[in-house]
């Protein structure tokens, strides 16, 4: 059980102590990597930090502040090595609606709950239970999360400037396609360019980021339509502030974070909001679901990082580390954060040695909202669209999916179209929940397909000796639960109707329940009203086990219990 110690294991700034302080010395070249990694990793995911705080119904700065605060925390106190934190497009989805009902002020409480509820599930040593998620429900919801993603970005995309889009899927594509005529030509054509750049960098095969040049082209080409004549929605012309000396400002502020309780920002109306049990409670669900999406998607990208270098992350850790993080953050303007895939494989490729590379990252976003804040404010708000486009359709995976839907069994295919229609109409949590159980209960119809009986009485080669007439030997293959169980031992009284008796040769079972049990039970009172006979022969260990605990025992005349098939044979001699 060593290379599943991992999964097991629980302490805080596990990733960084293996990476600092066990095994290889942290020398000054493995800091030099760390720092070039984190200062690459940082200029992205600064863009990203603030186009996703608006896809959330944030203004940019809180995404920002997540970067830095979350970023850091879950680095210095994790359990995986190269992990980038921070907002990622999954939970737009769930934080949206949430920002909307309940205000910044709701959204930063929802995520402190789920910060908890992460750390409880660590505690709980729940961090091994992401290897019993299958490949099909992550596609599905992940996917839906991508399409509900897309058509929140169409309103910046083609610049309708819809106040507030609805929370019903339907409804948004209605209004979309209803507002269509409305479209701004200078805002599509921001958002075309951006998606062009974006699309067509990669073939340059150079180091920088393709989103890092969009959004510069972006940027440029606004300022110049602006001087045109043509105005086109920014960061600075869409979100405000106010300063410390009460005047106001527009773009992103200046300044560090401040600490605050989340109760205290911002409400749906802009007024304060309210701590209560009312509002926590409301808030529970939601809370659940982000402790839910973010213990998949930080385990996930743990194990995504893991596959690419060898080393093993401390899953109850990672989420020690995540619950941590979600607590931290909010108490500074943070909203809900995660690993995110993406910029962490871009920290692993630019070289990082350890957490402190993710630390690094941190105070670049940091040094960007202090000396950069009036730079930013002129990212064009159609550009932020057609980024996070190219976002979701990075983290839909569709290739995988495709490949799945051509070659995958079809229950797999199942699962995952059930789950990604469910995120798209309803929310994540209740795809994954049916996902899961839909997969689980299909799985266990395979399992129980695979449990059968074989006629053995002609086998000549197990069975050297003649049987009386009207007597049969009966193989049985596969584990015989709950969902198998009453399917073969009803075969086997049917067969029994037109003989005296049945030897069950039982070296292919491995596995029996209580489920079993029952319907062996049955089998037992069939024969006994009958006047059957029934001997059972070679039990393994775990079917001996079950039938011993459960007080089943040999009835004179009726059934016996032998060690070998040899012996039942000889009782007939």
């Amino acid at each position: 059980m060593a290379h599943r110690a991992h999964l097991f294991s629980l302490r805080i700034g596990h990733a960084l102590r293996e990476a600092c302080f066990a095994g290889e010395p942290y020398t000054i070249a493995r800091l030099r990597g760390d720092l070039l990694a984190g200062i690459s990793v940082g200029i992205i995911a600064i863009p990203l930090a603030m186009a996703l705080a608006i896809a959330s119904g944030v203004a940019p700065q809180y995404g920002l502040y997540t970067a830095i605060i979350a970023g850091f925390v879950v680095a210095l106190t994790g359990g995986s090595r190269f992990s980038i934190s921070g907002p990622t497009a999954a939970f737009v989805v769930i934080l949206h609606p949430i920002a909307q009902a309940y205000g910044l002020a709701g959204l930063l409480l929802a995520s402190i709950m789920g910060g908890m509820i992460l750390i409880a599930m660590a505690y709980a040593r729940l961090g091994r239970f992401i290897e019993y998620i299958p490949q099909s429900v992550t596609l599905g919801f992940t996917g839906g999360i991508a399409i509900v993603l897309v058509t929140l970005q169409l309103n910046d995309f083609v610049g309708l400037r819809i106040a507030q889009m609805p929370e019903s899927f339907l409804d948004r594509i209605w209004l979309l396609v209803d507002s269509l005529q409305q479209f701004d030509a200078p805002s599509l054509f921001v958002a075309l360019v951006t998606l062009a750049v974006m699309l067509c960098w990669p073939i340059l095969k150079t180091p920088v980021p393709q989103h890092l040049p969009a959004i510069a082209v972006a940027s440029l080409l606004g300022i110049a339509l602006a001087q045109a004549g043509y105005e086109v929605d920014t960061i600075g012309s869409r979100f405000g502030y106010l300063l410390p000396d009460g005047s106001s400002g527009q773009g992103i502020p200046p300044y560090l974070p401040r600490f605050t309780w989340p109760w205290l920002q911002p409400g749906p109306d802009g007024t304060p909001g309210e701590l209560n049990a009312a509002t926590a409670m409301a808030l529970l669900p939601s809370a659940f679901a982000i402790a839910m999406l973010g213990a998949i998607e930080s385990l996930l990208c743990a194990v995504v990082l893991d596959g690419m270098t060898g080393k093993r992350h401390s899953a109850n850790s990672e989420l020690l580390g995540q619950g941590l993080g979600n607590i931290v953050a909010p108490l500074f303007g943070g909203i809900t954060a995660t690993a995110a895939i993406a910029r962490s494989t871009a920290n692993l490729k630019a070289g990082a040695q350890s957490p402190i590379a993710a630390m690094i990252h941190a105070l670049v976003v940091l040094l960007a909202l202090i000396c950069f804040a009036p730079v930013l404010a002129f990212l064009p708000m159609p550009a932020m669209a057609a980024l996070l486009i190219v976002v979701a359709w990075n983290m839909s995976e569709a290739p995988k999916s495709l490949h799945l839907v051509k070659r995958a069994p079809a229950p797999d295919i199942i699962v995952l179209a059930s789950c990604l229609l469910l995120t798209v109409f309803f929310d994540m949590v209740i795809a994954i929940t049916v996902g899961v159980l839909l997969a689980c209960i299909l799985f266990v119809g395979e399992m129980a397909a695979m449990t059968r009986i074989t006629d053995i009485t002609g086998n000549r080669k197990l069975i050297d000796t003649a049987l009386p007439d009207r007597w049969a030997v009966l193989k049985i293959n596969g584990p015989l639960f709950f969902a198998a169980a009453d399917r073969v031992f009803g075969e086997i009284a049917l067969k029994m109707t037109s003989l005296e008796g049945v030897i069950l040769y039982m070296d292919g079972v491995t596995l029996l329940d209580a489920g079993g049990v029952a319907a062996l039970n049955k089998l037992t009172s069939f024969c006994a009203a009958e006047g059957k006979q029934l001997r059972i022969s070679d039990l393994h260990f775990q079917p001996l086990k079950t039938l011993a605990r459960a007080e089943v025992a040999p009835i004179a005349g009726v059934v016996g219990y032998y060690s070998t098939l040899d012996e039942a044979i000889a009782r007939f001699n």
